[in-house]
């Protein structure tokens, strides 16, 4: 038996006992995970299509370790502007090994919505040094963050550095899963440190921060 599953953005055609990278998990290393984004089974001749997704399937999984793949040159030149930047870059992934495949019955997990208003009550009962505006600041210079990330967070309420700082990189992790699973696979430690500097104004030293980063994650 084998499936094509969705993990983290990328479709992926898994047997039981494959081992496969995947962009960074949240789980911790040791941690069994399930995927119910199934879009094909395929058991001998019978083969079952989903529409998208099959309904109640779903594979099981453990995460192994995570690591950093090979570092990728990523090169701009802008002509007759003498513009030319080189940059490295590493994906953060995670390797898991398949441990089952399961055709139909699965339940799916429903959205926690208490869970929810609780990160809600978390963000707004932290204490930020900085006054917070009242006009939505540009999330997307926060290292690591792009449009789409900044629009989840948006959509979250967090529309300012301020409340980004007082989120933790949990929460901030949570909110971008449950958005797109596209989004699960963004790295957010440094996300609150960057946006307490960004709050303060202090953009010399997020500056020095973020050259220290890669993806978001410091070097």
């Amino acid at each position: 038996m084998y499936a094509i599953v969705e993990i983290a953005g990328q479709q992926f055609k898994v047997v039981k006992d494959q081992k496969v990278f995947v962009h960074r998990l949240q789980e911790e290393e040791g941690k069994k995970v399930s995927f119910d984004n199934v879009l094909l089974i395929g058991d001998g001749n019978n083969v079952t299509v989903g529409a998208p997704a099959i309904d109640g399937a779903q594979v099981g999984a453990k995460v192994l370790k995570h690591l950093k793949g090979d570092k990728v040159i990523v090169f701009k030149k802008k002509r007759r502007k003498g513009y030319r930047v080189k940059n490295g870059h590493r994906q953060s992934l995670s390797e898991i090994i398949i441990e089952s495949i399961v055709a139909s019955g699965a339940k799916k997990a429903a959205p926690a919505k208490k869970e929810e208003k609780k990160v809600e009550a978390k963000v707004e009962a932290k204490p930020v040094a900085a006054k917070a505006s009242s006009k939505a600041d540009d999330l997307k210079k926060i290292e690591g963050a792009g449009p789409k990330a900044a629009e989840a967070l948006v959509n979250a309420g967090l529309d300012t550095f301020a409340k980004v700082a007082a989120a933790t990189s949990g929460e901030l992790s949570k909110i971008l899963s449950e958005a797109s699973a596209r989004l699960s696979h963004i790295v957010t430690d440094t996300w609150p440190k960057q946006a307490a500097l960004a709050a303060e104004g202090k953009w010399d030293e997020l500056k020095e921060l973020q050259d220290r980063l890669d993806g978001g994650v410091e070097k």
